[in-house]
């Protein structure tokens, strides 16, 4: 009996030692009792400018209903307008050509984000441009190389030629110290252009409103250099196919214009970056 109660002894101690010296358990069987950091994203808010290039348009133009005309420009000319004379005044300060921006990067592993932007471009058709001009006026059909004058036909989407536009952006770091970083920023997106046109048709001028005009669809590359991530400077270039499928014409503004072309934009600025 002795020798049962001794050995029942020994076996009680060594399961105590056990237990006291047991590994701990891994994070991985703690699962969610394991504490764990979130990485939050961030805000930021951008203010540009931009030069801009565009390629040849055929412009139709339409009235059935005040007139009587339905004709195309063939391979229209039409340049930016920049407008940054006295840029840096305040009252000055939406004028010129400027974009505007904000968005959210999520600091996920892919360093993605969501922003949106209104591109505020300037589009002018060349007066006194020679082009081909088809179609039909008042009864008259004509198939002929014309000289565009204002009396004719004018045709400005300046105030302007603005695209409204959700992007997805993809940011890739190039380089990073303790107080800069250089990334490089990739967008692809678009949206509706919500424009305001100045026009003149046979001397009938028409101004505006500012309304929805067509869709514009694009992607963008560039970099951007953070100072202590709270500001940062940027360049971008964008290219972006424009459709306009409602523009009016005519002080009636009974007749509509309606064309395509592809825009290129170069923009540089600044912003102000908000961690959360």
């Amino acid at each position: 009996m002795k020798n049962y109660l001794l050995l029942a002894s020994l076996l009680g101690l060594a399961s105590v030692g056990q237990a006291q010296t047991a590994p701990p358990v891994p994070n991985a069987v703690l699962g969610s009792f394991s504490p764990k950091a979130h990485d939050h994203g961030s805000i930021y808010l951008n203010w540009s400018y931009n030069r801009d290039w565009y390629t040849k348009s055929d412009i139709r133009f339409k009235n059935d209903k005040s007139d009587d005309y339905d004709f195309t420009f063939h391979n229209a000319v039409a340049h930016d307008h920049p407008s940054m004379s006295d840029f840096w005044k305040p009252s000055n300060l939406t004028v010129p050509q400027y974009d505007l921006t904000v968005g959210y990067l999520f600091h996920d592993k892919n360093d993605l984000g969501i922003e949106v932007s209104w591109n505020h471009l300037k589009y002018v058709v060349d007066d006194y441009q020679t082009m081909r001009v088809s179609g039909e006026i008042r009864g008259f059909k004509f198939d002929r190389d014309t000289l565009v004058t204002p009396d004719f036909v004018h045709l400005q989407h300046t105030n302007g030629n603005n695209y409204l536009m959700v992007n997805l952006v993809k940011r890739h770091s190039l380089m990073a110290g303790r107080h800069v970083t250089l990334s490089a920023v990739g967008k692809v997106g678009g949206g509706p252009m919500i424009s305001y046109t100045i026009s003149s048709i046979f001397t009938s001028h028409a101004e505006g409103p500012f309304h929805y005009e067509g869709w514009v669809a694009g992607a963008s590359a560039g970099l951007r250099l953070e100072f202590y991530k709270y500001f940062f400077l940027n360049t971008d270039f964008q290219g972006a196919y424009a459709r306009y499928t409602n523009s009016y014409i005519g002080a009636d503004r009974l007749g509509r214009v309606t064309h395509h072309f592809g825009s290129a934009q170069l923009i540089y600025g600044f912003g102000f970056n908000v961690p959360i």
